[in-house]
């Protein structure tokens, strides 16, 4: 699910879409786990609640983070011809709005000769905090990203290696290797899954790594994490986890390590909205909740041609 589900609640959304985020990314209703035309989803959890609003485009418009009764990030999307042009993040602590931790990013595109975006944050105290250049190549890839802030200037670079049927971008700062996405297809008997390979480095060293296999239908079917291992000069496995759907819902995930195995139970309840979307889950034996409040737009009578 996640786009599965259960793990995007972050509290702050700032991490998926933040100050440092590698490129300018748009949210839809479909990173969240939603189909149809959603006006808004408020997620409410045992450990606080968040609600997203959508346009009729089913964009993001809109987040509310509430940590409890009087703290709360407010995010506000703004959209021009289909490209964001800005974004302000309110923080309210007692109910005040905290303008030194408040920001504001503002988004200008050039696509002469080829897409630059630069990116513009500043504090709602009117202190600059940061700009970002992103630079694309003619295929309309991202190439480079410069960052300059008070403590200097970063230089990001992406590097697209092909290979058969797969690719790796490989990410530098500064010249030292950060992270490598390797992206392949593999052809089996249930159809053709595939299989995201990402490596992280600290100093150009191998830290950590993530591999994610998806199905023919683009459902995450196993996620395994590993560490580096200086004595082996490998990545070791950690933890694996294998996700089992029923019609399409999950319904478990088994997570093996080297010395146990768990299972983790979820069971869905949905609304009768056409196309539906589940409104409750429930996870066992652990019995976490996560409720979903589903606000529509109004369906679009279908037009009927009189002189038909």
């Amino acid at each position: 699910m996640i786009k599965h589900y259960t793990t995007l609640l972050s509290f702050s959304f700032l991490h998926i879409f933040g100050l440092h985020s590698q490129d300018v990314q748009i949210f839809t209703v479909e990173d969240f786990d939603l189909v149809g035309k959603v006006k808004s989803c408020l997620v409410i959890t045992d450990y606080g609640r968040e609600m997203f609003e959508f346009n009729k485009n089913g964009t993001l418009t809109k987040t509310i983070t509430q940590y409890n009764d009087t703290d709360q990030d407010i995010t506000y999307y703004k959209y021009k011809e289909g490209e964001l042009v800005e974004k302000r993040m309110e923080s309210y602590k007692n109910n005040i709005l905290d303008e030194s931790t408040s920001m504001a990013n503002f988004y200008t595109i050039d696509t002469v000769p080829n897409r630059k975006v630069v990116e513009k944050i500043v504090s709602y105290d009117k202190q600059f905090l940061e700009q970002q250049v992103y630079l694309y190549g003619e295929e309309g890839k991202l190439q480079k990203m410069v960052s300059s802030n008070i403590d200097g200037v970063d230089e990001t670079t992406f590097e697209y290696t092909p290979f058969k049927d797969e690719v790796t971008v490989s990410t530098y700062t500064n010249g030292i290797l950060e992270k490598s996405v390797r992206t392949s297809q593999r052809k089996g008997p249930k159809g053709t899954q595939k299989s995201v390979l990402t490596k992280e480095y600290i100093d150009g060293e191998p830290n950590r790594a993530t591999e994610e296999v998806y199905n023919d239908k683009g459902k995450l079917v196993t996620s395994e994490d590993f560490l580096y291992s200086v004595e082996e000069k490998e990545f070791v496995s950690q933890k694996k986890q294998f996700y089992h759907y029923k019609e399409g819902v999950l319904d478990r995930v088994v997570t093996k390590t080297l010395t146990t195995e768990s299972i983790s139970n979820y069971i869905f309840q949905f609304d009768s909205h056409t196309p539906k979307n589940w409104v409750k889950q429930i996870v066992t034996p652990n019995n976490t909740y996560t409720t979903r409040v589903i606000k529509y737009y109004p369906e679009e009578a279908e037009k009927v041609d009189v002189n038909r």
